[in-house]
């Protein structure tokens, strides 16, 4: 099956190099219009330029296809707003919305400016719902949506020195599921995508012969299969160096304790069986976690039949 986009609209937000550069050639190589979006910022997100943004528009033009350039900060929902109607004045629609916006400001957190910290939440976690609010109107009423978020393995396993970028990566996770259950009775799809490349917010992180393994082209086949009318929904997609993973935020089978005075050292002594995976799952929305709670409880009170 080839992964067709012929006659979808997509906004890919943070474009103008990197990763996002190489999510909008491919949505455009495929069919796809693209508004290509990029502050021109530096890494740690100061400064900004169109030009980053035009120039990979120039690229997909030259190849044939469609696109459109935007310079708007993802922080500011007005001008967010603004890009979405640049995108369906001029095709209509909005399908697809690829938010890849980021920057960062490492240090341990013991070092770390709090206003540092806030200003990657505000990037990531509120450029994201910024960008996700101002098209899902739109999709609501289309009755159709792909939206791909942008995770990272520093969200889902932790990363010294990134206390704020896992924060706001997490968080990510966090919106998709939810977004993913409102969605979907309206054709919406949400889904993450936990990228290893090598771009310029990498460059000294990693030595040089694995960022050369790592190139961002790897990454794309899974934004393709995550944007594409046929993608599951409430999935984290990994991938890296062309190695693909799923990664899964799972429930244990769990114990009932109770809530005697003796609680507390009755979880010490069984936390073992309680941290146990066997058996563990994928809960559908955030009320199976209380559901399987009150279930063991009811359980525990209910007499036994006597042999």
């Amino acid at each position: 099956m080839s992964l067709d986009f012929q006659g979808r609209v997509a906004i890919v937000t943070g474009a103008g190099g990197g990763l996002g550069r190489q999510h909008a050639l491919a949505l455009a190589a495929r069919g796809a219009k693209v508004l290509v979006n990029d502050l021109g910022g530096t890494v740690d997100g100061s400064g900004g330029s169109v030009s980053a943004a035009q120039a990979v528009v120039d690229e997909i033009r030259a190849a044939g296809g469609q696109a459109l350039a935007n310079g708007a900060s993802v922080t500011d929902f007005t001008a967010v707003q603004a890009m979405v109607a640049q995108a369906v004045d001029a095709w209509g629609r909005v399908d697809i919305l690829v938010n890849n916006a980021g920057i960062l400001r490492d240090k341990s957190f013991a070092k770390m400016d709090m206003d540092d910290f806030r200003l990657v939440v505000d990037v990531h976690l509120m450029g994201a719902a910024h960008c996700c609010k101002a098209v899902w109107a739109r999709m609501v009423e289309q009755k159709y949506g792909r939206i791909v978020m942008t995770t990272s393995s520093t969200g889902l396993y932790g990363n010294f020195g990134q206390a704020n970028y896992g924060a706001a990566k997490l968080a990510q996770v966090g919106l998709m599921q939810t977004l993913a259950i409102e969605g979907a009775k309206h054709g919406i799809h949400v889904n993450a995508l936990a990228p290893t490349a090598a771009t310029r917010m990498t460059e000294g992180l990693m030595p040089e012969d694995v960022l050369a393994a790592l190139k961002p082209e790897a990454v794309v086949p899974a934004m393709l299969v995550l944007a594409h009318e046929t993608a599951p929904t409430r999935t984290i997609l990994c991938a890296g160096a062309g190695t693909f993973e799923a990664a899964h935020i799972t429930l244990t089978q769990g114990v009932h304790i109770g809530a005697g005075d003796d609680a507390p050292e009755q979880l010490a002594a069984r936390l073992g069986e309680v941290v146990d995976r066997a058996g563990d799952t994928v809960p559908a929305s955030g009320a199976a976690q209380g559901t399987n709670e009150v279930g063991k409880a009811l359980a525990a009170r209910t007499p036994r039949a006597i042999p």
